[in-house]
């Protein structure tokens, strides 16, 4: 039993279609079926149920998921140790946050880091998604809530402030009211952000105009006259065509939390870009 073909055969229980694991693996597809029906073979056992939606573990499958997964996190610990003993400053260091974060707050100071350390080769992942430090998605992420893994090291980088932003020389309306006001603001996935339940509060009357879950999109809508949007402040400070409304009451602020897996913590190309992002950016 080869511990690859368990990766391919963890891959499609995640997944559930031999396409997804072999995009998610960097893998051909007919490749990834070779690969399980060996697997399958050396064993004696079928582990999965095709069925039109997909791959569905069977009983036998099931088994082998777990202790499959118990391989798994060995084989990570192992190689998290060896890159932590690694102090070299070259090599990849990936990194996670939001879209509009790694744009308008990160991208300066990773611009930065790489002017100094030039062998070390940065990858930026923006996702909605909160990928997993354990699993080497990332070495380093950026959040808007506490960090609930257990074994990542982390702590409360900085508060980021908000702001209403309308496209200038439109009329502003007065907030308690928002009648015949147009507003930008996020999707249902995304419908528990303090500011949408804040900025619904403030203009009561004004009509939702557009939905997504990106804040880029909110302020390039909000350049276009869409209506009115929350933004974080180096977002909408930097978007050029809107202004600030000035209001009484500014939008919920957010914390931005910073975390890594404890393994890599005497990583010295992680010790030193963590040591330049909380000198650029972290607040009192």
């Amino acid at each position: 039993m080869e511990w690859s073909d368990l990766r391919i055969f963890l891959a499609i229980a995640r997944e559930g279609t031999l396409g997804a694991a072999a995009r998610a693996l960097g893998q051909t597809q007919p490749t990834m079926g070779r690969r399980l029906r060996a697997l399958e073979a050396s064993l004696g056992q079928t582990l999965f149920q095709r069925t039109s939606d997909g791959f569905v573990l069977t009983e036998e499958g099931t088994v082998v998921c777990q202790h499959a997964e118990r391989m798994e996190q060995e084989v990570l610990a192992f190689q998290r140790t060896l890159a932590g003993q690694q102090q070299e400053l070259d090599g990849l260091l990936r990194i996670t946050s939001s879209d509009w974060f790694g744009v308008h707050v990160l991208a300066p100071v990773l611009a930065e880091f790489s002017r100094e350390h030039p062998r070390v080769t940065l990858e930026l992942l923006t996702d909605t998604r909160f990928l997993s430090l354990a699993r080497r998605e990332a070495d380093l992420a950026f959040r808007i809530k506490p960090f609930e893994e257990p074994d990542v090291v982390s702590r409360k980088l900085l508060r980021m402030p908000y702001a209403v932003y309308l496209k200038k020389g439109t009329r502003r309306p007065r907030a308690g009211n928002g009648k015949g006001a147009s507003l930008i603001t996020m999707d249902h996935a995304f419908g528990d952000m303090p500011d949408v339940a804040w900025l619904q509060a403030q203009f009561p009357h004004a009509t939702v105009a557009f939905r997504s879950n990106a804040r880029d999109v909110h302020a390039r809508l909000c350049a276009d006259g869409v209506g009115l949007a929350v933004l974080p402040r180096p977002l909408g400070d930097a978007t050029k065509g809107i202004e600030r409304l000035p209001l009484k009451e500014h939008p919920p602020s957010r914390d931005t939390w910073i975390g890594y897996h404890r393994d890599l913590r005497r990583l010295g190309r992680l010790r030193a870009l963590l040591d330049l992002v909380i000198e650029r950016l972290a607040s009192d």
